[in-house]
């Protein structure tokens, strides 16, 4: 079972009209209106700049193969003075009535441009005294929810993750489960024998308010060869009869991205009930190859129209691709592999 790429990909690539895109426009969240009809893409974009400051931009799509911008300005990006005043990456998409909650990467200071490890000439965020706050003096990774209706006007509505640790791929469920909110989320320090894996891993917590999360139970963790590295969640999970569907990402030994799938329990997500034993698509053309990170396929977002799966994912750092496949033989694909 496999990923099929889109004959036009890239199919969004960095644009020189525009300074905050002309560099890089890739990892884009997704999200099928079916009232018009339409995709919605909130991809990742930057500049050429030295501090490597990250925007997001939007894009529409009316087959769900041909994207237009909708914008020459970013619709959203980081803020003057705050925990996201950096950056803001790889959105996540998830509606709720009439609400889209985005969830969304962060750091205090730009990540400078991170391909490039001459610190001579790369950026250096501001030097900071001990006493200040972990997370701002060394830039740790956070992650953020925004709120809007029209990917026009915003409620940053704050951190999601503690500011102690570097926690990122979080994923929202799109509804309750068991009376209680969850999310996939993948800590970088949470590894060890206390946490029961060598490397980062899969975890999920649950929530009265979208905002104070507790109760982390351990998700999944690298265990095949092509995975043998750490790995985190890729997109909003799609019930299915069988199971909560969600893409994951791998890193093995070569340091590139491949993807991979697995069904969640749909009354308690913390257990996996079918997980495929082969990645699903991994990097193998120039737009995958070539880039400020060089072997890398990494979605935010993925839509069904019809019976077909449609995955939007970055390529390189540095651009959009489509692949896509038929939603059913995916999930009797994975039927067949139980965990």
């Amino acid at each position: 079972m496999k990923l099929v790429r889109h004959d036009a990909n890239p199919i969004l690539a960095p644009n020189p009209e525009n300074a905050w895109e002309s560099f890089v426009t890739t990892n884009p969240g997704a999200w099928y209106d079916e009232a018009s009809g339409q995709v919605l893409m909130l991809y990742r974009a930057a500049g050429a700049d030295v501090e490597h400051r990250i925007y997001f931009g939007l894009a529409v799509s009316d087959d769900g193969y041909t994207f237009r911008r909708v914008s020459s300005e970013p619709v959203f990006g980081p803020s003057a003075d705050g925990f996201d005043a950096g950056c803001v990456e790889d959105p996540r998409i998830i509606k709720i009535g009439e609400w889209y909650y985005v969830t969304y990467a962060a750091r205090p200071f730009p990540p400078g441009q991170y391909w490039v490890h001459d610190p001579e000439k790369g950026y250096q965020k501001p030097e900071c005294p001990p006493e200040f706050p972990f997370s701002i003096a060394n830039n740790v990774t956070a992650t953020g929810l925004a709120l809007t209706r029209d990917f026009k006007t915003w409620i940053r509505a704050g951190r999601l993750t503690d500011p102690r640790v570097d926690d990122r791929d979080v994923i929202l469920f799109p509804e309750k489960i068991g009376g209680r909110w969850a999310m996939m989320h993948r800590p970088m320090t949470w590894v060890g024998p206390e946490y029961g894996t060598e490397y980062p891993a899969m975890w999920v917590s649950s929530a009265d308010d979208l905002l104070c999360w507790d109760s982390p139970k351990l998700l999944a963790k690298a265990e095949l060869e092509w995975e043998n590295r750490k790995i985190g969640g890729n997109t909003p999970p799609i019930r299915t009869p069988h199971g909560w569907l969600t893409l994951y990402h791998a890193v093995g030994t070569d340091r590139h991205y491949r993807l991979g799938a697995m069904l969640l329990d749909l009354d308690d997500p913390s257990i996996v009930r079918y997980r495929g034993r082969d990645w699903l698509l991994q990097p193998e053309e120039w737009y995958e190859l070539e880039g400020p990170y060089q072997g890398v396929v990494f979605p935010c977002g993925k839509v069904v129209i019809g019976d077909t799966l449609f995955v939007y994912y970055g390529g390189a750092d540095k651009y959009v691709g489509l692949a896509t496949c038929s939603l059913s033989e995916l999930l009797d694909y994975l039927l067949a592999c139980p965990a």
